[in-house]
C-alpha cells in the first residue's frame, strides 16, 4: 500500500501542476465562437444536470401547477425576460442569443426533459458560466413557481395560439378601439403593462395580477418606484419597473388611477358564510387577543386614509391572500410603510387570511368610493 502511494501522491501532484500550467498558459480558447471539445461538452454538461438533479431533490412540495392564475403570471414574465434567449412558439430565439456558448436552449422543445422542481431550481438559482441569472428577488419563491407552472405546460406541447393567449392577454387580440385615448402614455409602453393588467386595468379576471383600476396615482407611483429600487421586491415587475424614467411611472400611475367603470372581478364561488364573517369582523375591529389591527382604519372599505395606502374593495381575493403570506415571511419590501404592514399581518392565522380576503374582494369597488358598511 505504501508502495502504491509513493506513485499515486507524486502522479496526481504532476496532474495537477499540469493543469495549472495548462490554465496559465493560456492556450485553451476561451472564445465562445470556438466551441468546447467534445468532452468538456459531455463533462460540463453532466455536472450540470446531475447538479440540478440533485438540489432538487431538496425542493419544498410545488403549488398546484395547473392553477391558470399561477401558468398566466409566469406566462407574462417569460415573454419579457426569458423568449429573447428562449424562444417562444412561432417566435424564433434572438440571433445573439446562437451566438452564445453554451447556447440558450429552445425551451418549447426542452422544457419538458424537466421536472417542475428541476425547472423551479433553475429559474430560482440560475446556472454559473452559462448567461442564466439567479432570481433577482431571491424571497419571492412564489414567482419562481409561476414560470416552473408555465414551462411544465409550454415543453408539453403549446402552440403560438395559445402561447399568445397566455402571454400577451387582450393586447393578442385587435384592442385598436381601447387604445384610442392613451392620456398621455406611450402605446408601446402601455401595451407592455396592459398584456398582464388590461388597458382597463383590471388584470385577467383570474387573480394572476392585481386590480389597478381605482387605486390612487399617488400608490400606483410609489409602488413603481419600489419595484424599480428593489426595495419591494419581484422578479417579475422590477425588470420593466427599472427601465421606466419618472414621467412615464407619473403618467401610467396617472391612466391606471382614473380609469372607471370597468368590471368587478369574477365573484368568488359559494363564499362559507362563516369565513365571510370572520373577514368583516378582523376588516371592521381586527382581533385585539393576536394584536391584529382593523384593517378598515387604513384601507376602507370607502377611500383609503392615506393616498399612499392601497384601497381592497373589489380586489382578487387569491391575489390579497397572496400578498399577507408575503407580508408574514417578510418577502413583501422594506419602506417605512412597508414595516406597518410586516408587523399588522403577523399574527395572522392562514385562516384569518383567506377570511379577510374574501371579504374584501366580496365589497364593491364603488366608483364614488361610498363606504360599504356590509357585505351582501
Amino acid at each position: 500500500m505504501r508502495r502504491v502511494l509513493k506513485i499515486l501522491v507524486p502522479l496526481l501532484a504532476a496532474q495537477g501542476v499540469g493543469a495549472l500550467l495548462f490554465a496559465w498558459s493560456g492556450l485553451y480558447n476561451i472564445a465562445a465562437s470556438k466551441d468546447h471539445w467534445p468532452i468538456t461538452t459531455w463533462f460540463l454538461e453532466l455536472g450540470m444536470r446531475s447538479s440540478i438533479e440533485t438540489h432538487a431533490l431538496f425542493v419544498d412540495t410545488p403549488p398546484d401547477l395547473d392553477d391558470i392564475a399561477l401558468v398566466q403570471r409566469g406566462a407574462g414574465h417569460y415573454e419579457n425576460g426569458c423568449a429573447p434567449c428562449h424562444g417562444a412558439p412561432a417566435a424564433p430565439r434572438n440571433p445573439i442569443s446562437r451566438h452564445m456558448l453554451p447556447a440558450p436552449p429552445d425551451l418549447a422543445e426542452h422544457a419538458g426533459s424537466w421536472t417542475a422542481e428541476e425547472l423551479y431550481w433553475i429559474s430560482l438559482n440560475g446556472i454559473k458560466m452559462a448567461g442564466m441569472p439567479a432570481w433577482p428577488a431571491p424571497r419571492r419563491e412564489d414567482e419562481p413557481w409561476a414560470l416552473a407552472a408555465f414551462l411544465r405546460r409550454l415543453g408539453g406541447g403549446m402552440d403560438a395560439e395559445e402561447y399568445r393567449r397566455l402571454a400577451f392577454g387582450e393586447v393578442a387580440a385587435d384592442n385598436q378601439s381601447k387604445m384610442s385615448e392613451l392620456d398621455g402614455v406611450d402605446r408601446d409602453l402601455l401595451e407592455t403593462c396592459a398584456r398582464c393588467h388590461g388597458y382597463d386595468g383590471a388584470g385577467r379576471g383570474t387573480g394572476a395580477f392585481p386590480r389597478l383600476a381605482g387605486q390612487s396615482a399617488a400608490y400606483l407611483y410609489e409602488s413603481l418606484k419600489a419595484y424599480a429600487g428593489g426595495r419591494r421586491p419581484s422578479g417579475f415587475m422590477q425588470p420593466p419597473a427599472a427601465a421606466l424614467s419618472e414621467p412615464e411611472m407619473r403618467a401610467l400611475a396617472e391612466y391606471y388611477a382614473t380609469r372607471d367603470g370597468v368590471p368587478a372581478p369574477p365573484r368568488p364561488a359559494d363564499p362559507d358564510p362563516r369565513l365571510r364573517q370572520m373577514g368583516r369582523a378582523i376588516a371592521a375591529v381586527g382581533d385585539p387577543g393576536r394584536g391584529i389591527p382593523a384593517c378598515s382604519s387604513c384601507h376602507g372599505p370607502g377611500v383609503a386614509r392615506d393616498a399612499r395606502y392601497p384601497s381592497l374593495a373589489g380586489q382578487h381575493a387569491d391575489y390579497l391572500a397572496n400578498q399577507l403570506r408575503l407580508w408574514q415571511r417578510g418577502a413583501r419590501g422594506d419602506t417605512a410603510l412597508s414595516r406597518i404592514m410586516a408587523a399588522a399581518t403577523h399574527n395572522l392565522t392562514d385562516e384569518q387570511i383567506r377570511a379577510v380576503s374574501l371579504y374584501y374582494a366580496l365589497v364593491p369597488a364603488a366608483d364614488d368610493r361610498r363606504e360599504a358598511a356590509a357585505v351582501r
